[in-house]
């Protein structure tokens, strides 16, 4: 099964946050682990969340990356990764992740790496997606009144789109039409008056607006919305308008956006670590890879690990039911993996 992927090209992870700088103690490890997991509070009495398939995972796959045997107990990886320190294990797994190109959320708080340092560490690339609400709340911390901040957030938008990747919305819906000047001035004022410093819009009429924005400069746009079937309208009004959009659904909603992407040219979809929930839904040019890692450098090995061995078990499903040969299997990983990714946010004109 293993020959399926070879000739793979590094993974393009088109959505993370970074990784964290310092030591990670035992508590921050472990609530980054709960995170991933998807779980809140402490875990149970008696119990650790190296207990779930996180844990487990971080301990299949991570040891041997900092010269340990697979499976340690996970005070004996913490030990080594404290001798180590955190600067030679950081890079050590970021190394070892098969991960060639990142492409880095802007909203990240800070304490973790920005694009540059993730790309020294991994050796690798990495180009920032301009978070819109990041952007708005930025631009409103040092405007003095609404006129300004319009103004200031429209020379803002268009600056960054000069030097981004692409653009991030966190809209949970919007309209198949941009909302009025009248109605965005009115939202903007009001959301000024009350807001405090450093927070980000959350009217939607400023999302609206801010993502009719972003489409207009012709970068791509990653569509952070836990139901994707709620941006239907949106999808269609904005088909003839020359932008692509990727779809990041939350885990659950990742069939419906597949299916989005079938319906409609410009529109891609997420596949997160789970390519099979997917790939049946769409054509495999509009699928894309991401690893969603925020925080410590092994939720970044776990990712592309279960990516790319789930992507060897389905392909060699589809191989042995004879819906493919193994070298249609390998042209359709890499699709996923990375090409898909380069072609959508122009990697290749951009060097990255």
């Amino acid at each position: 099964m293993d020959g399926l992927t070879e000739g793979i090209p590094p993974l393009v992870d088109q959505y993370s946050h970074g990784a964290v700088h310092g030591e990670v103690g035992l508590g921050e490890f472990e609530t980054h682990l709960a995170e991933a997991a998807g779980a809140t509070g402490p875990a149970p009495p008696g119990t650790t969340f190296f207990d779930s398939r996180a844990g487990l995972a971080v301990r299949r796959w991570c040891p041997p990356l900092l010269g340990l045997e697979p499976h340690c107990a996970p005070v004996r990886y913490l030990a080594r990764r404290r001798e180590l320190g955190a600067y030679r294990a950081g890079h050590l797994l970021l190394r070892g992740t098969g991960i060639g190109t990142f492409l880095l959320d802007s909203r990240a708080p800070g304490g973790l790496t920005s694009p540059a340092e993730l790309a020294r560490a991994a050796e690798g690339r990495a180009h920032e997606v301009v978070r819109l609400e990041a952007l708005a709340a930025r631009t409103a911390d040092t405007a003095g009144g609404t006129d300004v901040f319009l103004a200031r957030t429209a020379e803002e938008l268009y600056a960054a789109a000069r030097t981004a990747t692409a653009f991030a919305s966190g809209a949970a819906s919007c309209d198949d039409t941009p909302p009025g000047a009248a109605e965005v001035r009115e939202a903007a004022g009001r959301w000024l008056r009350a807001r405090r410093t450093g927070e980000a819009p959350a009217d939607p009429v400023l999302g609206r607006y801010l993502l009719w924005s972003a489409v207009a400069t012709g970068l791509p746009v990653q569509l952070h919305c836990p139901d994707p079937r709620r941006l239907t309208g949106f999808l269609g009004a904005t088909a003839s308008r020359g932008v692509d959009l990727v779809l990041l659904p939350d885990p659950w909603h990742r069939r419906p956006a597949a299916q989005l992407a079938a319906t409609f040219p410009h529109v891609y979809a997420d596949v997160g670590t789970r390519p099979g929930e997917t790939l049946r839904e769409a054509p495999f040019g509009k699928l894309l890879f991401s690893t969603g890692a925020r925080g410590p450098a092994e939720l970044y090995v776990v990712a592309a690990r279960l990516f790319v061995r789930a992507m060897q078990r389905l392909m060699g499903d589809w191989v042995a039911d004879g819906w493919c040969r193994a070298a249609e299997a390998g042209r359709i990983t890499a699709l996923v993996a990375a090409g898909t990714a380069r072609r959508v946010y122009r990697l290749d004109a951009a060097t990255g």
